[in-house]
């Protein structure tokens, strides 16, 4: 029987204006992102306890939000979206099974 990480994820456009979509991640990977999650309207929430100058200007500007520490399960409630984006396999992995439990 073949299991659902033999397969590539399908891409797929997504609706997220108005909607809650956390980036776990203050990186490269999710300063690339951000600025496409916005342009669709998206309520962005960062979570990293780090993140580059470019993101935090996009605090500062208040174009998003951002939890200034390592990711929690809980983080997800009431998530829509959530991308992992950290260079952590173990974090992304815990986001990954949090995700998948929260559907």
């Amino acid at each position: 029987m073949e299991h659902m990480d033999d397969h590539p994820p399908y891409p797929s456009g997504l609706r997220l204006a108005g909607r809650r979509v956390v980036v776990v991640g203050g990186g490269q990977v999710a300063q690339r992102r951000i600025p496409g999650l916005l342009a669709s309207g998206a309520d962005v929430v960062v979570v990293s306890p780090e993140v580059t100058p470019s993101i935090e200007g996009q605090v500062l500007a208040r174009e998003l939000t951002w939890v200034a520490r390592g990711f929690r399960d809980d983080d997800l409630a009431e998530t829509w979206y959530v991308i992992a984006a950290t260079d952590h396999a173990g974090v992304n992995e815990q986001v990954s099974k949090a995700a998948e439990a929260n559907r």
